[in-house]
């Protein structure tokens, strides 16, 4: 019988016996590096941690479950996953990606990757023709939906039209919906990235990343990667996402709430010149959102008058938390100019629309009341009320 996706967050339909593990409801932590074996080519199908644990792999059964995909592989944080998926590429491959990304892939492609010789186009793939910048060495096609930080919305069936059409390969990443709202490979993605830190743990308490697909030819490859780098999550931190993603349902339900009626108290204030959130009607992706996702998420960025209302906002919220990261429990701010963007140039951030004005916020699920209260607070202080 087909579960559907909150009862999935919650139980992983497996094989096991239902006496598996003495009964636990709270899957054990296998904390050991290494297993014994009775004798030669008597493996317990457990050799070294690094290689596989079980733990770890009733992780990656759930994220795969979630994503319908059929294989998942957890990393120590997503660009783990990241660096990991980049090696599956020849020097000399061309990657078209967006030019809107987190700053830390935009690092980590121009910085490493590119040491590697691969080459990326960076182009704004929610609005401009794909195909007109495919070449004869391109390989792939590297997303955001929504887009970190400017939130734009990408067509993902389009775009896997295209890449099918060119034989490319298809990368979403899927860390601002969650596998909850979201199921890119169902719409013909081929890898869905995610940091799993953010709303799979949901309480800002570690790192962990994933890559999960469909494809039996990419799943082998990554599965040589990621024993041959070593970048596989710890047991440990294994159970902490497997217990963080039994409540991502309701995480994921409570927080979209809660942005919606932030959005809108944001459009109302005065010093607020741009509310960017998916949710909102007017927002130019928001017909491809209904299409092809079960919700907006939860991640609002907006503009204020200027840099120093934006910097005194930061300065005055105390409920709200001025710090990087996103999609935990708790309500967080962010100043992508000197945190999450930090590293990329002025001129690639100025071009996708991320100012010295520009605030990023990750609604969590506190009481909505306290959250505009705070917010209310502040703006008032600032504006002499």
């Amino acid at each position: 019988m087909a579960r559907r996706i909150e009862t999935k967050c919650i139980h992983i339909v497996s094989e096991e016996a239902e006496n598996a593990h003495y009964g636990a409801i709270s899957y054990p932590i296998y904390q050991t590096a290494t297993f014994s074996h009775k004798g030669v080519g008597q493996s317990s199908g457990y050799d070294y941690t690094r290689l596989q644990n079980p733990t770890k792999e009733q992780l990656e059964k759930t994220v795969a479950q979630l994503e319908n995909g059929t294989d998942a592989f957890a990393f120590t944080s997503g660009m783990a996953a990241i660096d990991c998926l980049m090696e599956l590429f020849e020097p000399n491959d061309n990657i078209i990606s967006d030019s809107d990304l987190y700053g830390g892939s935009i690092r980590l492609f121009q910085n490493v990757s590119a040491k590697n010789k691969l080459e990326f186009t960076s182009i704004d793939c929610y609005k401009e023709n794909i195909e007109d910048y495919i070449k004869e060495n391109t390989k792939a096609i590297f997303i955001e939906t929504p887009t970190n930080p400017m939130m734009n919305v990408t067509d993902i069936a389009k775009t896997a039209e295209i890449a099918r059409a060119h034989n490319l390969m298809l990368i979403v990443d899927n860390t601002f919906l969650s596998p909850y709202f979201s199921n890119p490979l169902d719409l013909g993605a081929d890898v869905v990235v995610h940091s799993g830190t953010k709303y799979l743990g949901g309480h800002n308490d570690t790192l962990s990343g994933f890559l999960v697909t469909k494809r039996a030819d990419i799943a082998e490859r990554l599965a040589f990667m990621i024993k041959t780098t070593g970048a596989g999550l710890a047991p440990f931190d294994s159970w902490l996402i497997l217990r963080g993603i039994k409540t991502l349902g309701i995480r994921m339900e409570r927080a979209q709430e809660n942005a919606f009626k932030i959005a809108q108290w944001l459009k109302e204030q005065s010093a607020v010149t741009k509310v960017i959130y998916p949710g909102l009607p007017e927002h130019p992706g928001y017909e491809i959102m209904k299409k092809q996702a079960r919700g907006f998420g939860a991640m609002i960025t907006f503009q204020v008058k200027d840099k120093e209302f934006a910097e005194s906002i930061l300065n005055r919220v105390r409920l709200i938390r001025f710090a990087e990261s996103l999609g935990g429990v708790e309500t967080l701010i962010t100043y992508p100019t000197t945190q999450t963007h930090a590293d990329v140039p002025e001129e690639i951030r100025i071009k996708n629309g991320i100012t010295d004005s520009t605030l990023r916020l990750s609604v969590g699920i506190e009481n909505v009341e306290d959250l505009i209260d705070e917010l209310e607070k502040v703006f008032g202080e600032l504006e002499g009320k």
